[in-house]
């Protein structure tokens, strides 16, 4: 109810996109669950509505959201569901200042905890790992990285060189641990190469316009401002495609009804995607997912 009341009082229109895409994701750290159908064509549940949000942006639509399931496989844990619920909603104009902001703002709104937005801290991703672990994000070699969480030797063999992979590591081993446990942290400028679907910031090559949601250990959301240019987008995909082969996993299709929409002229917008279920975690107080949901699959 407070999440609809959200986007009612800024005219923010809900939409309803399908479940099924003939089109996986690339990305090589999502699985898709598939369907074998009848007529000989795999279909894959969506793992987030984004794609065909975006198709509907390009298509004329302004601010929209969508609370819908979404499915990932190999996803199980205290705070991953195969099947869970996501609230993603895309403001065209928008900065990633304003992004921000209207994420704080919804998440407190949820949580009925008004004091959530003035208490928020913001943080570029540079400084988290400067402050927290004393090392650049920017320069730190795989070394570093590996010694910052005592790697062994079979964590070691298993990353190898995946530069972005230790940095990852690093941030949810070391880094977010030490995140404040009494208000929400908004890490933001991520690198470059973890752009996904963001823009690179206009005003630092390195940076993306990216930025992810944490209260204490939970993340609670992930979004950017997002990319608009379609061959830049399938070189992305490309270069996921490829790490996925690397990976001796699926190299997945390319989306291309995505491309063709950004190609016709998506406009300029920013959006997220929220973890409502996370979010019911910390309205009730659970550590785990699986305490807030009646049916675990």
């Amino acid at each position: 109810m407070r999440a609809r009341e959200f986007f009612e009082q800024r005219n923010i229109l809900e939409v309803d996109t399908p479940v099924l895409s003939k089109f996986p994701v690339t990305d090589p750290n999502i699985e898709c669950l598939s369907l074998n159908c009848a007529a000989g064509t795999d279909l894959f549940l969506h793992t987030s509505p984004e794609y065909k949000m975006k198709q509907l942006l390009a298509a004329g639509y302004g601010d929209i959201y969508q609370i819908c399931k979404v499915f990932r496989d190999g996803e199980r844990g205290p705070h991953h569901l195969r099947e869970f619920t996501l609230v993603e909603w895309y403001r065209p104009k928008f900065g990633l200042r304003e992004i921000m902001g209207d994420t704080i703002e919804f998440i407190a709104s949820v949580l009925d905890r008004s004091e959530l937005s003035a208490s928020a801290e913001f943080a570029s991703y540079e400084d988290v790992f400067q402050r927290t672990v004393n090392l650049d994000p920017r320069s730190v070699d795989v070394e570093e990285l590996a010694l910052c969480v005592n790697a062994d030797q079979q964590l070691r063999n298993a990353l190898g060189d995946d530069r972005d992979a230790w940095l990852d590591l690093v941030l949810a081993q070391s880094i977010v641990p030490e995140l404040a446990d009494d208000r929400l942290t908004v890490i933001f400028h991520y690198p470059a190469s973890q752009a996904a679907l963001a823009r690179i910031c206009p005003d630092d090559k390195n940076a993306a316009d990216r930025f992810e949601v944490f209260y204490g250990r939970h993340e609670l959301a992930n979004g950017f401002v997002e990319l608009t240019d379609a061959d830049e987008q399938r070189s992305r995909f490309e270069m996921d495609r490829e790490k996925r082969r690397r990976n001796q996993a699926a190299a997945r299709e390319i989306d291309e009804d995505l491309i063709n929409a950004l190609r016709a002229g998506m406009p300029a917008c920013a959006g997220v995607a929220v973890g409502f279920d996370r979010l019911l975690m910390l309205h009730e107080d659970q550590d785990n997912i699986s305490a807030v949901s009646s049916f675990v699959v």
